[in-house]
């Protein structure tokens, strides 16, 4: 993974806690675009870029969200490579990849340092890029979603029609979203990269505790929010989307397959189908990533070749 640290790559790895606990850095790009600008960053097309990986769930939210709301004309994105190796993310020609269109960055961490010269900590995606200012704007993924529905809906640029954060709705959605973050948006790299057996241990339980949970709600509603797709569904569906592909083997979380709970299985298949998420799912980037990536968990970075069937 590596970081930047006083602007100089290092390819230092995350260091657990004393008990072995996978602890994940907080992000540092906090600034908010709004539709009035009066945040200093207006919603306007191609202002903003979006960098992004395939691989990463992250960053797969806010792909989902883009599309979706018909922004792909407005934001333009760039994709890096999906082998992250002790240089960071890369830029590449490889299929699936789109390289820096700014300033031909090698790296992501060139992005990075375009904005702070002197940035310390991790490289990560998404980053929305304001090409006005030459900065970051943001770099977590929650916020640049709910950016995207709110602050681009406000200012009359993509589909009026499409909105996952519903006024209505919006406590329930915050809610739903913190309440499935710890336990299994973060849990299954809580158990994958895991130190000690107590920590796998853990991480693991609470994982498969908060899947049952949401496969009883979903038993009698179609929608982790009731009737409607919300932001919450996207942060568990690119999750989801990569558990009996990924997870399931690699991080250690083989308990169960999401395929063996019933209401979770439909649940994935349904936003899987809904028109433009398939092509937002790149499984070759996936796979390649995980196995390819973490020579702390699979040192010879062999890529299985199945499943056969995992949707």
């Amino acid at each position: 993974m590596g970081m930047l640290i006083n602007g100089q790559w290092s390819t230092k790895w995350y260091e657990p806690d004393a008990k072995g606990h996978f602890v994940r850095s907080v992000t540092q790009f906090r600034d908010w675009i709004t539709a009035d600008g009066s945040s200093g960053f207006a919603a306007e097309p191609d202002r903003y870029h979006l960098y992004v990986s395939y691989a990463c769930p992250w960053a797969h939210r806010t792909l989902i969200v883009r599309k979706l709301r018909g922004l792909e004309s407005v934001i333009p994105i760039s994709v890096v490579d999906p082998l992250m190796f002790d240089e960071g993310w890369a830029f590449s020609d490889n299929p699936g990849c789109v390289p820096d269109p700014i300033s031909a960055a090698p790296f992501l961490r060139d992005v990075y340092t375009r904005a702070v010269a002197d940035f310390t900590g991790r490289v990560t995606v998404p980053v929305l890029w304001d090409k006005r200012r030459g900065t970051i704007v943001n770099n977590e993924s929650l916020e640049i979603v709910r950016m995207f529905d709110t602050a681009f809906l406000e200012a009359g640029l993509g589909d009026p029609g499409v909105c996952f954060y519903p006024e209505a709705l919006r406590a329930q959605i915050d809610q739903t979203v913190e309440a499935i973050y710890q336990p299994i948006n973060n849990g299954v790299y809580r158990a994958g990269f895991a130190t000690t057996q107590s920590a796998y241990d853990e991480a693991v339980h609470a994982l498969f505790d908060a899947l049952e949970r949401w496969d009883a709600v979903l038993a009698v509603q179609p929608f982790l929010c009731g009737d409607v797709v919300t932001e919450a569904d996207w942060c568990l569906f690119t999750t989801l989307v990569r558990f009996d592909l990924v997870y399931h083997l690699h991080f250690k979380c083989n308990i169960k397959r999401i395929a063996d709970f019933p209401s979770l299985s439909r649940y994935l298949r349904d936003l899987y189908q809904i028109p433009g998420v398939a092509g937002t799912c790149n499984f070759d980037h996936i796979k390649e990533h995980y196995f390819r990536s973490h020579p702390s968990i699979n040192p010879h970075r062999v890529v299985p070749a199945g499943p056969a069937s995992f949707l």
